[in-house]
């Protein structure tokens, strides 16, 4: 979490950047009262990444609805990464990852114990649509940009 709070969207990869605008655009769908998979659907598709979408929904269907706590997230034009987003990302990077007991025991304490199997179960399906939608998740933030060596 720590690695991703107060830190600019730029520095996410593309996947990264994508689940942010995705999460954002979900909570501010519900905000709204509309259906968070609809108001999704055409930038999911854009991204041949319509197959993640279900499972995205019922993640965030679950964190919302089961969480200790409600879902504050930036708008969706802010610059900067927001503490409950960058333990949203770390969430989506562990299931990337493959960390399954990481991302579990994160989610216990964020929700229920009886719900975090199913909700790390819609995020690892959703990473992986994902991934076969071409998107490079596991480290979610982009590469620290290269330092160029002198020529002596």
């Amino acid at each position: 979490m720590y690695a991703f709070v107060d830190r600019p969207v730029d520095s996410l990869c593309n996947g990264g950047r994508f689940l942010l605008w995705a999460m954002r655009g979900w909570v501010g769908a519900a905000e709204r009262g509309e259906c968070p998979p609809r108001a999704l659907h055409r930038g999911f598709s854009g991204m041949n990444a319509r197959m993640a979408l279900p499972d995205f929904h019922v993640a965030m269907a679950m964190l919302a609805s089961d969480g200790r706590a409600g879902l504050t997230l930036a708008p969706m034009a802010c610059g900067r990464i927001a503490e409950d987003e960058a333990i949203l990302i770390g969430l989506w990077r562990d299931a990337a990852r493959g960390e399954a007991a990481r991302l579990r025991a994160t989610l216990k304490l964020l929700v229920a114990p009886d719900v975090a199997a199913p909700i790390a179960g819609a995020m690892t399906g959703a990473v992986a649509a994902l991934g076969a939608a071409g998107f490079d998740l596991p480290p979610l933030s982009a590469p620290p940009p290269k330092k160029h060596q002198e020529s002596k």
